[in-house]
């Protein structure tokens, strides 16, 4: 090998590193922001004085930019280049961040809006790049990528209340922090603005089902149920389940930190659910496993018993991020290319936040209007058991090209 080849070889590795590096840190910031919010939200509450409604917005408003962009992310990125247009995502997140946390309960809304639109970017494109250019590692790089989500979703969710009261701007202070690590984020991926063009997705023929050919596919429903539901139980648990704690004579403090333990015990099945997944024939037990805990977890959290429920917590936890991972893996795993991952990943994600969406402020106004949370826990249970029916149909090992070649056959 001459020298040429050598340094050819060794700036590719570099490169590899680099964007692997990258897709971690855009996926540290694509929760984070938001799970920041629900150990403060009583605080932001009582502040403003907004309701228990008006506050599941907080969670709510995110959701809702993700069904609006998702399924335009795919061809955004074909006309900049998906590199460019995560670029772009990261300076409209840091946006967002900065401006949510100024002295304006308009601005707290619009940025929260905004840092939504920007996440639903990183959400759809980072699978399809992952099955891009890590096609014989994407269960690992999916694990990453889940890990570096769920653990800093954890830390944000355990230190927003000590920073809210060690920082004399409070719950304001609490949530500008974040901006860090958007901006850290968006320095790393600034190098792979290199690839430009080249690298974005394909709009050829063949390349992968048409935007419509995609949404007629029962198979592509069945992720995409998958998918909603198990984001609208996490997020329901992200900005409920401290309330609900302290509701059961939790402390404030203790409550905030049962929400980072939920997430924290997330990362080793965040991890090795992509692994399992891309070695199995078919996913379906491991869906079965997953939906199972958290209906025991939810079910414990309904008993109400005290003791038990750090127990509670981690089965909610294990299974959340099982099943995050899971849904991320059927977008590779039902598809044959980047480009029909990526029509995969904006429908599901489109449709399934749009349905997540519902949960957090449904969830806020059942309460208010029940004056307990007997009703929202069991409607949680019921959605869990409607998850692993879902579930069982998305783990079939199948393509969805192949469906679409045997419904027009």
């Amino acid at each position: 090998m001459n020298t040429d080849q050598a340094l050819s070889r060794e700036g590719g590795r570099t490169g590899i590193w680099l964007l692997a590096l990258g897709i971690i840190l855009v996926a540290t910031n694509l929760r984070a922001p938001i799970t920041a919010v629900g150990p403060i939200i009583g605080e932001i509450r009582d502040h403003t004085g907004i309701t228990n409604t008006v506050a599941g917005l907080l969670t709510t408003l995110p959701l809702l930019a993700f069904a609006l962009l998702s399924p335009l992310a795919p061809k955004i990125s074909r006309s900049l280049g998906p590199e460019q247009t995560i670029l772009y995502s990261l300076i409209v997140l840091l946006t967002g961040i900065l401006l949510r946390s100024m002295h304006s309960v308009w601005l707290l809304f619009f940025g929260t809006a905004l840092l939504g639109l920007a996440i639903a970017i990183g959400n759809v494109l980072i699978p399809s790049l992952i099955k891009r250019d890590f096609p014989q590692k994407i269960g690992v790089m999916t694990g990453a990528y889940s890990v570096g989500m769920n653990l800093f979703a954890a830390i944000a969710s355990g230190v927003s209340i000590p920073i809210a009261h060690a920082l004399s701007s409070g719950w304001r202070g609490s949530l500008i922090c974040w901006a860090l690590l958007a901006f850290l984020a968006l320095l790393v991926w600034i190098p792979q603005l290199r690839k430009g063009l080249r690298t974005a997705i394909p709009a050829r023929a063949g390349a992968g089902p048409t935007a419509g050919s995609v949404w007629k596919s029962s198979l592509a429903w069945k992720v995409t149920l998958f998918m909603g539901m198990q984001s609208l139980v996490f997020y329901v648990g992200i900005a409920w389940i401290p309330q609900i704690l302290q509701d059961q004579g939790v402390s404030p403090s203790a409550a905030g930190w049962m929400l980072f333990l939920m997430q924290f015990v997330s990362l080793p099945g965040s991890f090795l659910m992509p692994v399992l997944a891309g070695r199995a024939s078919n996913q379906r037990l491991l869906v079965a496993f997953t939906t199972g805990l958290m209906i025991l977890g939810y079910a414990g959290l309904l008993a109400g018993h005290t003791v038990l429920m750090p127990l509670w917590i981690v089965l909610i936890g294990i299974a959340g991020g099982s099943c995050f991972s899971l849904a991320v893996m059927f977008f590779a795993l039902r598809t044959r290319s980047a480009a029909e991952s990526a029509e995969l990943s904006g429908m599901a994600q489109s449709v399934g936040y749009l349905l997540a969406a519902l949960g957090p402020t449904l969830f806020g106004f059942i309460h208010d209007v029940t004056n307990g949370w007997t009703i929202p826990i069991f409607l949680l249970l019921v959605v869990s058991s409607l998850l692993l029916l879902v579930g069982l149909g998305a783990g079939k090992n199948v393509y969805l090209s192949a469906e679409e070649k045997r419904l027009a056959s």
